[in-house]
């Protein structure tokens, strides 16, 4: 699926570099054309203006060429010097013709030409059977100048221009196949890793939810296996199923919730809330729970601090984190909680004294499924999702988690979130 995204990528890409390069040739096919229109009539006007059997010399204002060019320079110039002035009475017959020593007009070419212009009744045109472009000027009494130009130099320097696009054009075109590969490559290195994070997450839901649902399975068959048997004698085996339920019920919402922040669908109320007094809220109710797991919880909130967000999501929060802790203090540990502000942002800090986290594994502690001590976290009825969902809950509320751990001052898991919550663009898709 990946390879076939990439070709589509380099594909579109492609299509549209090529779709810009052509704009930009036709663009500039288009203003050389008018260009050579231009000079073409200006070169005529000035053929008007000469004198029979002395007709006055000029020059085009041409791009300069490069010496080494100096057999095309001279053939552009024999083009573009292939002009000449016709000059009818108000009948249409042929008076005078001029025309530069290095340009030959038949008798036969003039009649055409002159006949065609007079035919055509424009002041100015191309004829295109003859390949001529002319100019008309009518006088008062009636007679006519009329000016021809050579149309081959304006089509020698259209396909000169056209000779040396093509190459730049192809070149530019495999220049940017390149770009557009190495590019491909970067964006859809988010994407392959989303893949395999997606395929990794898959396979651990569905290694969790395979034991509780065994387990079920395994009471249930023992129910059944009993029918005539009492409640009160199958009570072992229907608190089994009861208890398997229940961890299947918040492993699957915990997956729901992590599901819905992906969709970007966590479109809780934000208010304006006390963080003090929602961390003190979550701290008092967890001491009881400390004091079973002889752990010493202390707290260091500094008061009447606010921010903006979603009450249910940030109670979570913390006691995600504190449960994290308590869990991991060890008999006769220490956990601290720290609220402090820092110029517009809060800084919740929780801290236990247990065993520290090995460097290897912090990296991916706040990875779905991922446990430092699998073995550990089973015997305590984790699911490697609640540091996962604290992460997803700080990036909704515009903040930032970290870990550190050592062996001096133990594991803290610190949390930082703006005070107000600034609209943006990325609101406005959410």
């Amino acid at each position: 699926m990946l390879r076939k995204l990439r070709y589509k990528f380099i594909l579109t890409n492609m299509l549209l570099v090529s779709l810009v390069l052509l704009g930009v040739f036709s663009g500039l096919l288009w203003y050389n054309a008018k260009w050579l229109e231009k000079e073409s009539l200006s070169t005529m006007r000035a053929a008007m203006e000469w004198e029979e059997g002395d007709p006055a010399r000029f020059e085009l204002d041409v791009p300069p060429v490069r010496e080494q060019q100096e057999d095309v320079l001279e053939k552009r110039q024999l083009a573009m010097l292939s002009v000449f002035a016709v000059e009818v009475d108000e009948t249409g017959e042929i008076l005078s013709c001029h025309s530069l020593d290095s340009v030959s007009v038949s008798e036969e070419l003039m009649e055409q030409a002159v006949s065609a212009a007079l035919a055509d009744g424009q002041s100015s045109g191309t004829l295109e059977s003859l390949h001529l472009r002319y100019l008309v000027r009518t006088r008062q009494d009636g007679s006519k100048s009329m000016a021809f130009l050579d149309r081959g130099w304006e089509w020698s320097t259209t396909l000169g221009l056209i000779l040396v696009a093509l190459p730049v054009g192809i070149v530019a075109l495999l220049c940017f196949f390149l770009v557009s590969f190495f590019l491909s490559t970067l964006a859809l290195r988010p994407v392959s890793q989303a893949w395999e994070q997606q395929r990794q997450f898959v396979a651990d839901a569905s290694h969790e939810l395979k034991t509780p649902i065994t387990v079920i399975l395994a009471n249930a068959g023992l129910l059944m296996a009993h029918p005539d048997d009492t409640m009160a004698n199958q009570k072992k085996w229907i608190t089994f199923i009861q208890e398997e339920g229940t961890r299947m019920r918040g492993l699957v919402e915990d997956m729901l919730f992590l599901a819905k922040n992906d969709a970007a669908r966590q479109n809780g109320p934000m208010t304006r809330l006390s963080m003090s007094e929602l961390v003190t809220g979550c701290v008092l109710p967890f001491e009881p729970v400390a004091f079973e797991a002889g752990v010493a919880l202390e707290s260091d909130i500094e008061p009447e601090l606010s921010l903006d967000g979603d009450e249910s999501q940030l109670k979570r929060l913390v006691l995600i984190l504190l449960d994290n802790a308590v869990k991991y203090a060890g008999k006769g540990g220490k956990v601290c909680v720290t609220l402090r502000k820092s110029q517009d942002r809060l800084a919740l800090s929780v801290r236990n004294s247990g065993n520290p986290i090995p460097p290897e594994h912090l990296p991916h502690i706040f990875e779905r499924f991922y446990r430092a001590d699998s073995a550990r976290s089973r015997e305590q009825g984790g699911y490697g999702l609640g540091l996962a969902i604290a992460k997803a809950i700080v990036q909704s509320h515009r903040g930032r988690i970290t870990a550190e751990s050592d062996a001096v001052q133990g594991t803290v898991f610190t949390a930082v979130l703006p005070t107000e919550r600034k609209k943006d663009w990325v609101d406005l898709f959410c």
